[in-house]
């Protein structure tokens, strides 16, 4: 266990949940979405693998997620999933004063601690609708890292706001991770250049259902990227990963992304709309809700998330993210009959 200094378990993810004795049940816990990766995907991966004799060549998928980033190549890094890239910030950054903005995904803050370093948190309140009030931010911050969309929070950060917390010396780490899930992916900051010392990371395992094969990329200014780049070992991304990442961004993929991210909107709304018919059992949702989960405030969560598991339905503990209590779960967006199961589920176990 890696627990912070409050007794969080920065280390502790919504795979823990459907590992082992939960292999069987309805995984509303891990924030992949179901039904992936789709047949062509799996069949572009596959064909691979008849190269794998040959040491991997990234050249090929770094120009391509250039491309879809309308960037030159030198400010692409291609990485094993975002969490090789916060672990590259945390080592190859000379850092005196990292700050991550919470509740959100907690692997940034244990690779900065992994690292060596002291880690500042800034908490985000419930009353304040998990949003992000700039003037929070240590003014002598010279890293600070926000999630946009915010795993667990759900909340979709306006662009001007995360982007003004840029400063001279300092370097804005912006995990991206959700945001293909986002109609039109509005409010993301992938692709801009006219924001000093900004490092976005992106995954392709969530939308596209590859959290087996780890790929994802890291985009930031030529020189952040070189000293990133000296950090990773020799061939970091396997070749089927590497296959994976350039059909990924391909124009049909991203057809077929931003189609998905409307079906997971109509969903959500689905997931919303039940959850609000709880509220006189105390089940409160924040929001509004913009990425494919979202965040629960239930009495009693782990007596409701046992019983939920007696039930056959997986979800994700809140209570390992700095700034939520026990009285938290996460739920991932899926079709609507999972849910209206699902719902059925939590009414009959809800106190």
């Amino acid at each position: 266990m890696h627990t912070d200094d409050t007794g969080h378990d920065l280390r502790h993810h919504g795979d823990a949940e459907v590992r082992d004795d939960g292999a069987a049940l309805v995984d509303l816990a891990v924030n992949v979405r179901a039904d992936t990766p789709p047949t062509w995907l799996r069949e572009r991966i596959a064909g691979s693998l008849s190269s794998l004799a040959a040491y991997p060549d990234g050249r090929a998928a770094r120009a391509a997620v250039a491309a879809r980033h309308g960037l030159p190549e030198e400010r692409v890094l291609l990485t094993a999933g975002a969490a090789e890239a916060f672990v590259l910030l945390a080592r190859a950054l000379k850092v005196r004063r990292p700050v991550v903005v919470h509740p959100q995904f907690t692997e940034p803050e244990a690779a900065l601690r992994d690292a060596g370093h002291t880690v500042d948190r800034v908490l985000l309140r419930e009353s304040d609708g998990f949003r992000l009030d700039p003037a929070a931010v240590p003014e002598d911050a010279d890293l600070v890292v926000i999630g946009n969309p915010t795993n667990p929070t759900s909340v979709l950060h306006p662009a001007a706001t995360i982007a003004g917390l840029a400063r001279p010396g300092r370097t804005l780490v912006v995990d991206e991770a959700f945001m293909d899930a986002v109609p039109g992916e509005r409010e993301a900051l992938a692709g801009r250049t006219d924001v000093p010392g900004l490092v976005v990371l992106r995954s392709l395992t969530k939308t596209w259902g590859l959290a087996g094969l780890r790929i994802g990329y890291v985009l930031a200014a030529p020189e952040t990227i070189a000293e990133l780049e000296r950090a990773q070992p020799l061939w970091p991304v396997s070749t089927p990963a590497l296959a994976a990442a350039q059909a990924c961004v391909a124009p049909r993929a991203l057809a077929e992304a931003a189609h998905a991210a409307h079906r997971i909107s109509a969903d959500r709304a689905h997931l919303v709309a039940g959850l609000s018919a709880f509220a006189d059992r105390g089940v409160r949702v924040a929001g509004p809700a913009e990425g494919p989960f979202v965040l629960v405030h239930v009495p009693d969560a782990a007596a409701v998330r046992r019983r939920l598991r007696e039930l056959g339905y997986a979800v994700r503990r809140g209570d390992t993210f700095p700034g939520l209590g026990a009285e938290w779960i996460r739920v991932a967006v899926r079709d609507r009959a999972t849910v209206s199961g699902f719902l059925r589920a939590l009414s009959a176990v809800l106190p």
